[in-house]
């Protein structure tokens, strides 16, 4: 991780997936400060979330620069952007991605068994932060305790969000998170996951097609306006 640098800078990025005509991504530039909530709202299909992947390292641009936390994604190798994906960026996912066979509690520990700078991070052990993580978010011990496969939507829900805050990562990465929940646990969610960002400090870029959670964030932005492709992907 590089000082000085905002989390996430795009520079002229082109992306197409294979056997793809056209590109679904041309991004001329686009940067998110450090500490900064945006909200990125775009319909399904519009390359929102080939776009998280971009910014994650799990694919790399055809044309263009990416930085994360000041460091090119394009100068690692593989193994390089899985490091510092794991030490430094949460994902929640729309579909959580929980292991169904471990506790929830043992779901939000797990980053930190994957980089030894997440679990120094986790004070004063990953478990007890997991268990701080959990108890902000209205996760009780039993819950804790019981395969995330046995869990509710909400419940796993939460967890992930806790497995994504756990060991303080610069960057959080929100992909649709709340699409199958109601608007009542959609509030409750975004007031939880934004104040535990703020006291982190951590950077978040939340992508939904639901504008109606813009107002939620200090800025919100849509897709169309940052990438020239206007394909759907």
């Amino acid at each position: 991780m590089v000082e000085g640098h905002p989390a996430v800078r795009f520079r002229d990025v082109v992306f197409r997936w294979p056997g793809a005509g056209r590109p679904c991504i041309d991004i001329p530039a686009f940067e998110l400060a450090r500490g900064d909530q945006v909200f990125l709202q775009g319909p399904s299909g519009s390359g929102k979330s080939t776009l998280l992947s971009l910014v994650g390292g799990v694919v790399l641009p055809e044309r263009g620069g990416i930085t994360v936390l000041g460091v090119p994604m394009e100068r690692l190798g593989a193994q390089a952007r899985d490091r510092h994906r794991a030490a430094h960026i949460g994902f929640i996912f729309q579909l959580f991605n929980l292991i169904p066979y471990l506790s929830g509690l043992d779901n939000i520990v797990l980053p930190c068994r994957f980089s030894q700078q997440r679990a120094r991070r986790a004070q004063p052990s990953p478990r007890e932060e997991a268990l701080r993580l959990a108890g902000c978010l209205d996760l009780d011990s039993h819950t804790l305790r019981r395969p995330a496969a046995e869990l509710s939507v909400g419940q796993q829900q939460r967890v992930a969000a806790a497995r994504a805050l756990i060991g303080r990562p610069e960057l959080i990465i929100a992909d649709e998170p709340t699409s199958a929940l109601d608007a009542g646990r959609q509030r409750v969610f975004l007031d939880l996951l934004l104040e535990q960002c703020a006291e982190a400090g951590s950077s978040l870029l939340f992508v939904s097609h639901d504008e109606r959670l813009a107002s939620r964030f200090p800025s919100a932005l849509r897709l169309d306006e940052i990438n020239r492709a206007g394909c759907f992907a």
